[in-house]
């Protein structure tokens, strides 16, 4: 039976989603404890492989399960089983033919940067910039990156194509937290933290606008700048078509 979850994790103490040999991740938290429950072992596909230190409110998965388990029965199991940094917050038979990673519309990530005093609560969880922003200037530079794009400048790790769009690009800003939220079908790797510490160097006035219509304009040139950390980072949203 095939089932499609979403899972909420404290990216922390994981080595990013994928699994990684003996290394931490969620991938192989999810797939040991689901395979309690199977009584062997269970394969999991996820929709975004997301990097070490990134969090997650809403992750989509999906697996195929030999025995059959009520779905509230089902969700109360599997979270006893589970460490307490990863939690399935919803669950739902589906299609065979469903896949968390191909059948994907959108994904919505949120980049948060505690912009106040420096505070120890935070340091799993936010950027802790101390530099003083100009967001004006980082919402202006920010429309550079939407639609369709090379983004090669802004990839770390060798791809054949780095072309892809960015739908939107939206700005909060209250009680010195900034957070910038990206919508797209697919984000390459470290690419929005890439992105991210790019408009961070305009607002602090290290690199102008020009030079990142530079990077945008010409990827060939191999130009990097600064790749914000993955403790900002946070999956936020995942959308399909008629689910």
């Amino acid at each position: 039976m095939k089932y499609r979850a979403v899972v909420s994790y404290d990216g922390t103490n994981f080595y990013g989603f994928q699994r990684l040999n003996s290394k931490r991740s969620v991938q192989m938290v999810l797939e040991e404890a689901l395979s309690i429950l199977n009584k062997q072992k269970v394969t999991v596909k996820g929709a975004s492989r997301t990097d070490k230190g990134v969090h997650a409110l809403h992750q989509v998965i999906s697996f195929s399960m030999d025995v059959n388990i009520p779905i509230l029965r089902f969700k109360k199991a599997i979270n006893r089983i589970l460490p307490a940094d990863i939690r399935i917050i919803d669950i739902e038979n589906v299609v065979d033919t469903f896949h968390a990673r191909f059948n994907v519309v959108s994904k919505t990530y949120v980049y948060k940067i505690n912009l106040g005093s420096y505070d120890v609560f935070k340091s799993n969880y936010y950027l802790q910039y101390d530099y003083k922003l100009d967001i004006e200037k980082i919402k202006e530079c920010a429309k550079l990156f939407l639609g369709f794009h090379n983004f090669k400048n802004f990839v770390s790790g060798y791809r054949k194509n780095y072309n892809l769009t960015i739908d939107k690009i939206d700005f909060k800003y209250s009680n010195d937290i900034l957070e910038i939220k990206f919508v797209g079908k697919s984000f390459y790797k470290y690419m929005i933290r890439n992105i991210v510490g790019a408009l961070l160097f305009v607002g602090s006035n290290r690199r102008s606008i020009a030079d990142i219509k530079v990077m945008l304009s010409e990827p060939e040139k191999n130009i990097s700048l600064y790749t914000a950390p993955a403790c900002g980072l946070y999956l936020v949203d995942i959308k399909y078509k008629n689910i």
